[in-house]
């Protein structure tokens, strides 16, 4: 009899440590604790919600609010997100998402230089996010205004815009270069695309640290195009990225000191 109470309650135990360790691995993929490959879908879910209009809004209340007021983010957030400062582009409803769920580093032309690559390291580093998500927009303005100055339309710019657009210069050229007959404004959205693959390449240029995550498995990175007119992301090949990182590995020009001295 007394064995046989042993085992009921140690199937009861057991039972209890089941739902209790499903209730964790649930919590784990919320507060961003999944793999790259889970958060993707994650965020892949979230734009056809928002595209779809059922968007869920979860994390949006008081009680998150009070969670950003008292808890650690590298708790939550589950991915990095580069994009352009555009008001069109409004990244946590792009993916439904709420309250520390992402971390955005935003800049006109979602260009990468010192302070975004230092942002970006952050979020992957710090905030151990697994996914960092680089993300043009149809209509860039600041593709277009350097699309129109590489095809010889003079622009005056006030002082500090030209330093902040000039990594977009070596995307409109590749694009110009390889859609001859685009001429005007239709090479916009090829530049578009070449300027997503010049920030990523710029990123891992300057990342040692970024790099490394990457070629580990522990981060993803992906390249989008979110169009402001239907709400819809683009996800473009994941392969591009890795034969960009292949590229600057072979790169003598690359940052090689992953930590600050």
């Amino acid at each position: 009899m007394k064995r046989g109470l042993h085992c009921l309650a140690f199937i009861c135990a057991s039972a209890v440590l089941v739902v209790a360790m499903t209730a964790w691995v649930q919590a784990e993929l919320v507060v961003g604790k999944a793999s790259p490959e889970e958060v993707i879908a994650m965020l892949k879910e979230g734009n056809e919600r928002f595209v779809t209009g059922q968007a869920l809004h979860e994390n949006t209340d008081a009680e998150r609010l009070a969670q950003a007021g008292s808890e650690n983010q590298g708790d939550h957030a589950f991915a990095t997100v580069l994009s352009c400062s555009d008001s069109r582009v409004p990244v946590e409803r792009i993916f439904d998402a709420g309250f520390i769920d992402l971390f955005v580093v935003r800049v006109a032309g979602n260009v990468v230089r010192t302070h975004e690559a230092g942002s970006i390291e952050y979020g992957l580093a710090h905030v151990h996010t697994p996914v960092l998500v680089v993300m043009g927009h149809t209509q860039c303005g600041a593709v277009a205004a350097v699309a129109d100055v590489v095809q010889g339309h003079k622009h005056v710019f006030e002082r500090n815009i030209p330093p902040l657009v000039a990594p977009i210069f070596p995307a409109a050229k590749r694009a110009m270069a390889a859609h001859p007959e685009a001429l005007g404004r239709a090479v916009v959205p090829f530049a578009i695309e070449e300027n997503v693959w010049q920030s990523i390449t710029d990123l891992f240029m300057q990342s040692p640290a970024t790099r490394m995550k990457v070629r580990s498995g522990k981060v993803k990175v992906v390249g989008t195009i979110y169009d402001v007119g239907t709400g819809r992301v683009d996800w473009l090949p994941e392969s591009r990225v890795m034969e960009l990182l292949d590229a600057v590995e072979r790169d003598p020009g690359r940052a090689m000191n992953a930590m600050a001295e």
